[in-house]
């Protein structure tokens, strides 16, 4: 095999039942960072509550954006919220992304849980088809959350699935701050 270098952005997906998708994708997003790059990242189910990662965000300005559109886990952890709220959230939010994308205002894009939001029917796997393949070329896409649709997965160029061997969760631990979220 020759290799080659190309001048493009790529798709990366991390998705699996293990912890760490969303912080693969941000030690990514430092390293963008690290070049003067700019970042965005949409997150899809996370919402309301305040998570560590939104707390860094003014510490890496201008080179970082999260912007949190969720309403929270759907169906779990006391969610009392009508599918028809969550699903116009997730909607809002991929607008936002895809405009975010097409203006090229940022050279990595984090779509946080967006494998989630196809899960739980809030969004569908062929919006996100279409926002991969008409992407800029440059902006590098990167997509999180367990269950990665397989046509997304054949889409991508990387792909790491995540694999879940020993959680504090199965012990009856909650999420910790700092940790966890």
């Amino acid at each position: 095999m020759k290799l080659k270098k190309v001048d493009r952005g790529l798709v990366h997906v991390y998705t699996g039942d293990g912890k760490g998708k969303t912080t693969a994708a941000l030690g990514l997003a430092l390293r963008a960072i690290s070049y003067k790059k700019k970042v965005l990242m949409v997150q899809f189910i996370k919402g309301p509550w305040r998570s560590g990662e939104l707390d860094v965000v003014d510490k890496l300005k201008p080179y970082l954006k999260i912007i949190a559109l969720g309403e929270g886990f759907v169906k779990i952890l006391g969610d009392n919220k009508s599918f028809a709220t969550h699903r116009n959230a997730a909607q809002k939010a991929l607008a936002y992304a895809s405009r975010a994308i097409l203006n090229r205002k940022f050279d990595m894009v984090i779509l946080d849980e967006i494998n989630v939001a196809i899960q739980e029917r809030l969004v569908t796997v062929d919006q996100l088809v279409k926002i991969i393949k008409h992407k800029p070329s440059k902006i590098e896409l990167i997509l999180t959350g367990r269950g990665a649709p397989s046509k997304i997965v054949k889409l991508a160029d990387y792909v790491s699935d995540i694999k879940a061997v020993k959680h504090p969760f199965q012990q009856g631990i909650l999420a910790r701050p700092s940790i966890d979220y």
